[in-house]
């Protein structure tokens, strides 16, 4: 597809893959201020919601490199499609739930899947559509700042519709999103061929995946059974090397793997996705921390914490609407390296306001992450996709997608690691979790200003890749 037929299309294609990137995002980040709610009304604990939390991002992240890896074999548009219908029975069947085993039956397995096998395709579509840079930077940055949206909107509808109506119609919310989803994207058409013949790597599906969970399984672990923890982290670093071992070995037998090696050995696209990882961790981190501290600690409703985060969500819009000016006139790298730096200023802001009483307090730090992230989000997906030819986007769009929400389950995770550790300190958790996201803010800028200067060196790099 040319770039002027892409323009031509623009008003009505981008809608379903935008729509689709937001609802999976609002996904991740609207039971966090469901917390109280939905421990009461089955039967559980705050903790056990927060696992299924957990395991929804955790579930995306394993799966998101064998379902990219789908889109070549079935094709874009019926994994899209596949993926939305297996999305929308999970979102039904969270919003029957009598307990905890069906809610993670359907949040946390079905709509995890359905949201690994949509997703890539969402992001190798704008790229084969889209073949200009600017064209493909703007419709990233409108996918992006949908995905963005949807992670900060997400405590604030979410809140709204459990005070008004019930928890249970936040997930029929998502169901009838879907619907809407399904209705644009039967209109979609895949600007390539399936390949039903092309060779899939299972054994390599089964290592990355198992890897990934039992790695995150030991983090959730550390907290409470230490010794445990150890052990499945160190198995499940095995697993991953295990899983290099194996696609290294098919390329030698010339054989087709999970992932090429390749992919790796790209180092802007190698920094641009430890940038997505960093950005997602930092994001739903700290809805995760400030949705946690406000209702378990001080006992604010569902409506009353959402209503805070309509500053990251102001935040985000107002950066991303952005976005795409300022790519046109500043560096990639200065826009990332920019949004850490103001991300980690708002991380301090919410760090002071720990022990401060009342809520509104934490707006001001909130609003300030919003239009950190919402600066570095475009960016970031925009150098990891382009520095790869149309014949491995399945591959890296998988990957891409994998490791942003591996940082969504390390955000989750982590914090609610560290929050045990200060169980009965009342801010004292709180003080600790937001340190270690400040940390890595710092971190990012730090990563971020090795990114090249100059997209010619990224393109460099990519056809170098090639």
């Amino acid at each position: 597809m040319s770039s002027s037929t892409g323009r031509a299309v623009a008003g009505w294609t981008l809608v379903p893959l935008a729509l689709a990137q937001f609802i999976c995002s609002f996904a991740g980040s609207n039971m966090n201020v469901m917390l109280t709610d939905m421990s009461r009304d089955l039967g559980t604990t705050v903790a056990g919601i927060q696992l299924s939390i957990t395991l929804f991002l955790l579930t995306m992240a394993a799966l998101m490199v064998p379902f990219g890896k789908l889109t070549d074999w079935l094709g874009r548009k019926t994994c899209f499609l596949l993926g939305l219908g297996i999305y929308g029975v999970g979102a039904v069947l969270s919003a029957l739930s009598p307990g905890l085993g069906l809610l993670i039956l359907g949040n946390s397995i079905l709509e995890g899947a359905g949201t690994a096998l949509l997703i890539p395709p969402v992001y190798i579509l704008v790229t084969l559509y889209w073949k200009d840079m600017q064209g493909r930077a703007r419709s990233f940055g409108l996918v992006s700042a949908a995905g963005g949206i949807g992670a900060a909107t997400g405590p604030l509808i979410g809140g709204w519709i459990c005070s008004a109506i019930s928890w249970r119609a936040a997930f029929l919310f998502q169901a009838l999103i879907i619907v809407v989803i399904i209705l644009f994207a039967l209109a979609l058409r895949d600007p390539l061929p399936a390949d039903p013949d092309r060779p899939y790597d299972v054994v390599g599906a089964l290592l990355s995946g198992g890897g990934l969970i039992v790695f995150v399984a030991g983090i959730l672990a550390i907290d409470r059974t230490p010794l445990l923890a150890i052990v499945l982290l160190v198995v499940g670093a095995g697993i991953i090397a295990a899983f290099f071992a194996w696609i290294r070995r098919l390329e030698r037998r010339g054989r087709e793997p999970l992932l090429s090696t390749a992919l790796f050995g790209n180092r802007v696209s190698n920094l641009g996705l430890v940038t997505q990882n960093f950005q997602w961790l930092l994001l739903m981190g700290v809805s995760f921390l400030v949705s946690s501290h406000l209702q378990v600690v001080r006992k604010y409703n569902a409506i009353e914490t959402g209503v805070i985060f309509t500053a990251a969500t102001l935040g985000i819009l107002v950066s991303s609407l952005a976005a795409g000016r300022l790519a046109r006139r500043i560096a990639q790298r200065t826009l990332i390296l920019s949004g850490f730096l103001v991300t980690g200023i708002g991380t301090l802001l919410l760090l002071l306001v720990g022990a401060v009483p009342g809520a509104w307090p934490f707006a001001p730090g909130l609003l300030v992450i919003g239009l950190g992230i919402g600066v570095m989000l475009t960016p970031s997906v925009n150098v990891v996709q382009s520095a790869f030819p149309e014949a491995q986007q399945g591959e890296i769009s998988g990957l891409s997608r994998s490791v942003s929400n591996l940082g969504s389950s390390f955000g989750t995770a982590i914090v609610g690691t560290v929050l045990g550790f200060g169980v009965g300190q009342r801010a004292g958790g709180y003080v600790l979790a937001m340190i270690v996201l400040v940390v890595v803010a710092v971190g990012g800028a730090a990563v971020s200003g090795f990114l090249p200067a100059r997209p010619s060196e990224a393109r460099g790099s990519a056809e170098a890749t090639a």
